[in-house]
């Protein structure tokens, strides 16, 4: 008899965290959503919690613990994006865009990772980007926090490896959901880079607008959280699979021009 799975999504009240909760909870999985937003998927429990406050992550995560005495899956998906030249971004925003998409995940994954340790047991799958290993001209600040949650993931699969603790960065590409709208914008220094940053932000938001739809991800995601242990780092869909493939044989120097040549013409 399969052992009833309780999960916990950071996110989850929109967009591919959504998603994800609604997949899991499907899979007959107990699942608890984590966000400002009180505004859960059918089935799905919401408990309010900034991510960034780690003393809401803990109260939130306790809660869950006091009700049903264990956490077997986390999904880390809460996060947004910011856009513009590098030169031009305020520290401060730079500094927000880590605060949340790093510094948040990892307040929910310590404060998950002594029950799971506990028990010998657990599963947490964290939501990255192909821009974590291609990172992308103008999207500078989103590109470094999801390349170092990869970084986080794979260092911290070996220090719990022998907990029965299983960690994994999953890498979205080009996804259909308000994350696109929601993008904190700044074309400061348009004219001095000619155009370019409106160009780049331009083509990626039409790229995204088309890209796979929120569900087909979060089932995905669900699936990989529901698996016992995985690859460390697996990007969705056929194309962005072939992507992170052709990245390891490319040579950066190759890769990185051709990002270029999409992203900052």
């Amino acid at each position: 008899m399969t052992e009833h799975r309780i999960a916990v999504v950071t996110g989850g009240s929109s967009g591919i965290g959504r998603s994800t909760a609604q997949a899991l909870s499907a899979k007959g999985c107990t699942v608890y959503e984590l966000s400002r937003r009180d505004n859960p998927p059918e089935g799905v429990s919401h408990l309010t919690a900034d991510i960034t406050d780690e003393q809401q992550v803990k109260k939130a995560i306790g809660e869950v613990i006091s009700r049903e005495g264990k956490i077997d899956i986390l999904v880390n998906n809460a996060g947004y994006g910011i856009s513009g030249a590098a030169e031009m971004t305020d520290s401060a925003d730079s500094h927000a865009q880590l605060e949340l998409n790093l510094h948040g995940m990892d307040n929910v994954t310590r404060a998950v990772l002594p029950y799971m340790r506990e028990r010998k047991s657990g599963r947490i799958v964290s939501v990255s980007s192909i821009a974590g290993i291609l990172p992308i001209p103008f999207q500078l600040w989103y590109s470094v926090s999801k390349a170092a949650i990869n970084a986080y993931v794979l260092a911290l699969q070996n220090e719990v490896r022998p907990y029965g603790i299983s960690v994994c960065a999953v890498m979205p590409g080009d996804i259909a959901t308000g994350f696109t709208d929601a993008r904190k914008k700044s074309d400061s220094g348009n004219e001095i880079y000619s155009g370019r940053i409106e160009r780049s932000v331009a083509t990626m938001e039409k790229d995204e607008r088309g890209g796979m739809s929120p569900d087909k991800a979060g089932r995905y995601i669900a699936k990989l959280a529901m698996k016992k242990r995985t690859r460390p780092m697996k990007a969705i869909g056929i194309s962005y699979k072939a992507i992170s493939i052709l990245t390891k044989l490319l040579p950066r120097r190759l890769s990185n021009y051709l990002v270029g040549m999409i992203y900052s013409k």
